[in-house]
Parts: structure tokens; sequence; C-alpha cells
């Protein structure tokens, strides 16, 4: 016997009807034999893509060009294979709930009507709703999912037990992602346009201020550090931190000047100074990160 989908995974089905898959002619066929906002199934029609707009707050916002340009090359030749949710916000505004993808692949391809699925819904169910098809479509990154996790606890009230429950995941799995809040912002915004992977965002929650997370990611990308070199440089800069002050302890300037140094090379560089004399040391994870250090210094 089939197990009923888990957690939020019912909810397009319960919401979608069944719809066969549409050709680029077979549905202007039919938008030319019904008509603009004319029914053809119960609610499911063609629209005027002007008349949607995306939903306020929508879970998603980062969306890469290529892959619209992929998705509209392909809609030019099969059309949209399957319906936009919508819900109507006016008389003749519709509000996505679920497809802003295809939606502004569709601009790109050139379409002028789109099929749609009306359905009435609050403002929490249509949020809900979209974050479930993201979800299920794998289609958020790390960041944008744990800003809509936080999102549905803030606005709706749901407590982290509960949320987990439904959506289907374990409470570990969902207080992991919403860890990754804790970065600064210019550091999430790395991580949404996938200059950091999920695992450089995890590696420098562990570093031990705000500053430091930062100055480490810029010198990852400078240096484009594989995760485990990251690792690396962030029990490093734990170590130094954690090692008591002695007498021969560097000045603020000696400091003030390893870090100018550290965003330069983006590397950790160390200043050892004694009456005037003393040494740089510039730290390498590997041959080509040297390589890169040699360029910079030749």
């Amino acid at each position: 016997m089939n197990k009923p989908p888990r957690g939020l995974g019912r909810g397009l089905d319960a919401l979608l009807p069944s719809v066969e898959p549409q050709s680029a002619a077979a549905a202007a066929a039919a938008v030319a034999a019904a008509g603009a906002l004319t029914p053809m199934t119960g609610n499911v029609f063609p629209c005027a893509i002007e008349k949607i707009v995306p939903q306020r707050g929508q879970p998603r916002h980062y969306f890469k060009q290529e892959a619209l340009e992929d998705l509209a090359q392909s809609i030019r030749e099969f059309g949209v294979l399957e319906p936009l949710l919508v819900r109507k916000v006016a008389d003749d505004r519709f509000e996505l709930i679920a497809g802003e993808r295809r939606w502004r692949a569709a601009q790109k391809a050139g379409l002028r009507e789109v099929m749609v699925v009306v359905r009435e819904v609050s403002n929490n169910d249509a949020f809900e709703l979209a974050l479930i098809e993201n979800i299920q479509r794998e289609d958020l990154n790390p960041i944008e999912l744990a800003e809509a996790l936080q999102r549905l606890i803030d606005e709706h009230h749901y407590t982290q037990e509960a949320l987990a429950k439904r959506i289907g995941k374990d409470r570990s799995t969902l207080a992991n992602a919403l860890r990754l809040l804790k970065l600064p912002q210019s550091v999430r915004e790395m991580v949404t346009q996938e200059q950091l992977t999920e695992g450089h965002a995890r590696a420098l929650l562990s570093a031990p201020s705000e500053a430091s997370i930062s100055q480490l990611a810029s010198a990852c990308l400078r240096g484009k550090w594989s995760v485990r070199q990251l690792e690396g440089e962030v029990r490093a800069l734990k170590q130094k931190k954690a090692a008591p002050d002695s007498p021969g302890a560097k000045s603020p300037a000696t400091r003030d000047l390893e870090t100018r140094l550290a965003r330069k090379f983006g590397t950790r560089c160390l200043v050892r100074d004694k009456k005037g004399k003393g040494e740089l040391v510039l730290h390498y994870s590997s041959l080509d990160e040297l390589d890169r250090l040699l360029e910079l210094l030749l």
C-alpha cells in the first residue's frame, strides 16, 4: 500500500488539477478558441502574462540568468508544460503562488499568455505553498531556504518543532538551516550568488567573530579555497585568539598590519618584529595557492 505524502508535500498536488501538457501550438490554439481569461476547465485558463504579478516576499529571489535562458529556449520549442498556480488579487490581476521561474522564462520566450490555475488562498497559505514548491523542486539556495523558514516562524508563529514536522524534515536539519542566518549579510549574499558553497558557509560559522567571518570569506574567494582549506584557516584563527597574551604580545599596529596583508594577499599573514627586525610569513594551503602568491609578489 502506498503511503500518503508527508508534511507539506501534498500541498501542490491538492491544488493543481490534472492537466495534460501542451505544446506551444496547442496552447496558442486553445487561447485563440477560448479567448483571454475564458475558463477552459474549471479554474484553468490562458491568462495574459502582463496580468500576472510575482508574490511579494516570495521565498525565491535569485534566478540564474543562464538557466532562465535555457528554460526560455525550451518554452519556445515546447511551450509551458505545467500551468502556473495563481490567486486573484484584483479584477484583472493575479498573484503567483507557484511558477515564477516559468513565468519569467515565458516572458523571455516572447509568450503573451500562459495557462494558469486559480485558487482562493490566504496570504499565509500562498507563502507556504510557494515555499513548498521550491522545497520540492530544490530550487532555493541555502540562504533563501533559511530566510523562508525564519519568516514562517516569525510571521506564521510556528515553533521549530512544529515547522520541522510540517515540512517533513528533522528538527536538527531545520535548526542547522537557520544557523546560516547568523552570517553577516555580505557573506549571505556570497552564498546566494553561489560564490561560496553551503559547506563554506557552515565552516565560517565557527569563526570567532563577525568581522573574522567577513575577512575569511573574502580571503576564501580570492584564494579559491576548498571547504577543507577554509576549515583549517578557521581553526588556526581560533587557536590564535585562544592563545593567552604574553609579554612579547604583538602591538595593535602589528596586528593591524597583519589584517591588511591578509586582505591583500587572501591568506593568513604573520609579522614577527623585534626592534625593527623580523620576518613576514605568508601561509599557503596548496601549490596552486603558492603559485598565486608568487604571481602577486614577483
